[in-house]
């Protein structure tokens, strides 16, 4: 199921980005791009800006070895758990609906409902680290941020300014008529994710005696997980991201695992413990823009954190809509 990626070898849960916001998902039947395909770093000379790319590829990949809670260097402990960026930015940000990193270059600085503010590309990447890798913001000015700019800007070499490539996000697949079932959703885990992640959910790591080597499979859940605010802690990320990708070397051409069984198993990884957020109710001070699957209150709509958590989400949407349209009249 969700797996690692160090360098060639796939991972899965970090740095989420705006690719899993539902406004940032693209249907799959999405038109093939033109004349565009992610660049070959291999292909950059060995100078400053060469090697700045690099050193972003290697944050992206082996992020618990650069910034983990574990390094040498007390200073650089930026993430607060040993997961890697790849772990969600399957194949190093470069897989379609694995929540892919090519095409942000020009998208930033855009309004965040979430910051309830316009938000740089820096302040998205810091996004990550407090969410997805349970830490501390990076200091915009330092070579990390300035790493991980880089190898993202270098990911959309070749593409026309203001086109949005096709790919992006974790996909989208109908949604439930019903609520998504987490008991049902054990069921899945247990023969389908459990092999890779263990039954307990806290992945296996590569030496249990160095947490700086991070995982093999990473943690679903657990102290050593994302936290409840990030991206994948929201069921339509987390049951997309696991239909398109999962179990390891799923392709979004071919899906093993039925629509059905991906919702329940999200289901049941997002209804398990892992890291609280302080401060999760200042998100989305615009309650009627705050994402429909929401694990987290407050709510303008009046349904409860149960089906804001599992759905069904139709009626949600069918109050938040009326709501608006009540406001603009007003």
């Amino acid at each position: 199921m969700i797996q690692t990626i160090l360098r060639a070898q796939p991972v899965v849960v970090a740095l989420l980005f705006l690719l899993t916001s539902p406004g940032q998902t693209q249907d799959l039947q999405s038109p093939a791009d033109p004349a565009w395909s992610v660049p070959q770093m291999g292909a950059l000379p060995y100078d400053a800006a060469g090697m700045l790319v690099r050193r972003g590829y290697d944050l992206i990949t082996a992020t618990y070895a650069h910034i983990g809670p574990s390094v040498a260097d007390e200073a650089k402990r930026y993430a607060g758990n040993s997961l890697a960026c790849s772990n969600c930015h399957l194949n190093a940000g470069t897989k379609k609906f694995g929540i892919p990193l090519w095409g942000l270059k020009d998208l930033y600085p855009q309004y965040s409902f979430e910051a309830g503010k316009e938000i740089s590309i820096e302040d998205r990447v810091n996004s990550c680290m407090t969410r997805s890798m349970n830490g501390k913001p990076l200091p915009v000015d330092s070579q990390e941020m300035k790493a991980f700019v880089a190898y993202i800007d270098f990911l959309s070499t070749g593409a026309k300014r203001g086109e949005i490539l096709s790919g992006l996000g974790a996909g989208k697949m109908p949604e439930l008529k019903r609520a998504a079932n987490p008991v049902r959703g054990k069921a899945v885990y247990e023969k389908s994710c459990a092999p890779c992640h263990q039954a307990d959910g806290r992945g296996v790591m590569r030496n249990p005696n160095l947490p700086n080597f991070g995982y093999v499979n990473p943690p679903l859940w657990g102290p050593d997980s994302f936290n409840d605010g990030a991206g994948m802690a929201t069921l339509i990320t987390i049951a997309n991201f696991v239909h398109f990708n999962m179990p390891n070397g799923t392709s979004y051409t071919l899906p093993r695992l039925s629509q059905e069984d991906a919702w329940d198993v999200g289901a049941y990884v997002i209804s398990q413990p892992r890291p609280k957020r302080a401060g999760l109710e200042k998100d989305f001070p615009d309650r009627l823009n705050k994402r429909i699957d929401s694990p987290y209150g407050p709510y303008a709509d009046g349904f409860s954190q149960k089906q804001h958590m599992y759905g069904p989400f139709g009626p949600i949407r069918a109050a938040i809509a009326k709501l608006k349209a009540e406001q603009k009249k007003n």
